[in-house]
């Protein structure tokens, strides 16, 4: 769709005349891997002295990083190895993935659930790589091991010298699964407001459904195994972890099923770039890398609040 896509503040005014050519067009889907449609004015350039928002290029490059993490665990638990090499290059420094295998499902239920799951993070992977063209990242380095074991010890998940594998069965997958799940969603939500391109804005929003459906699905398992003690602790990290209070949600609350994390006004809430690296990195500081990503993500949203 686009050849390229900027990330820093000289260059944005082109990315958006570039992507807003295509802004007004109908569209179906797949569109972000077919060819133009007729051209629309571009962007209103912003007022001189403003603030200077990410560009459309940035925040969908962020998300690339979150589908390329998404994408390595799902694929290493549903089929044994991680992405193609042919899906993992771009800009940035490119990474290796440390740890990931296929989970020994006991239920065809859950089994079929991950792998429905684990097909959806691929095409996102697949769908922003199209969108950015030339300009997406490459995969960082990923962290699939080592980091689950500290997220798992900071929610007292378990001791401070246990070991937690979430590839040893589907309990500690589906627990796995529900540390991302609801990241991703209040990820998406949070940039939503950032993304100028109606196009763009509608891609990530299809996106963000589908990551709702599948923090429902894994939440929903999750209550009808009991574990709702266990996924309480980490939600509970991710509040310390991000600093803003309580505001993430277990999947019990007064003792009835929670499966739909909202506010009182039936809405979920959203996080900003940074705080979704806090959680990420796994430190509530102000860094630029860690946890799952040990050599930080690519782009310029890379640094935590």
């Amino acid at each position: 769709m686009i050849s390229r896509s900027s990330e820093n503040v000289d260059d944005r005014r082109r990315f958006l005349q570039s992507a807003g050519a295509l802004g007004l067009g109908i569209v179906g889907a797949g569109v972000l891997g077919a060819g133009a449609a007729a051209a629309a004015p571009a962007a209103a350039q912003a007022p001189v002295g403003a603030a200077e928002a990410p560009s459309d290029g940035a925040v969908l490059n962020f998300a690339l990083n979150l589908e390329y993490l998404e994408g390595e665990f799902y694929s290493f638990a549903v089929h044994g190895h991680g992405l193609a090499d042919s899906l993992t290059t771009g800009t940035g420094t490119h990474g290796m993935v440390t740890g990931g295998r296929k989970v020994p499902f006991q239920s065809s239920r859950i089994r079929q659930y991950a792998m429905e799951i684990a097909a959806d993070e691929l095409a996102h992977v697949k769908f922003l790589r199209s969108a950015l063209g030339s300009a997406a990242v490459s995969r960082p380095a990923i962290n699939i091991r080592d980091s689950f074991t500290s997220a798992a010890r900071a929610a007292k998940l378990i001791g401070p010298t246990e070991f937690f594998d979430p590839y040893k069965n589907e309990n500690n997958f589906l627990l796995a699964a529900f540390l991302f799940e609801d990241v991703g969603v209040t990820a998406y939500k949070g940039a939503a407001p950032l993304i100028t391109n109606k196009t763009y804005l509608e891609a990530a929003a299809g996106i963000l459904s589908a990551e709702a459906y599948h923090a429902a699905t894994i939440r929903s398992q999750l209550f009808e195994k009991g574990m709702g003690a266990r996924a309480a602790k980490l939600s509970g990290a991710r509040n310390i972890l991000d600093g803003y209070g309580d505001e993430d949600q277990g999947i019990i609350r007064d003792r009835n099923a929670n499966i739909n994390p909202t506010d009182k006004n039936g809405i979920n809430f959203s996080r900003s770039y940074d705080r979704v690296l806090n959680i990420v990195y796994l430190n509530p500081g102000q860094v630029t890398k860690g946890g799952f990503y040990p050599a930080g993500v690519n782009g310029s949203l890379n640094t935590s609040s």
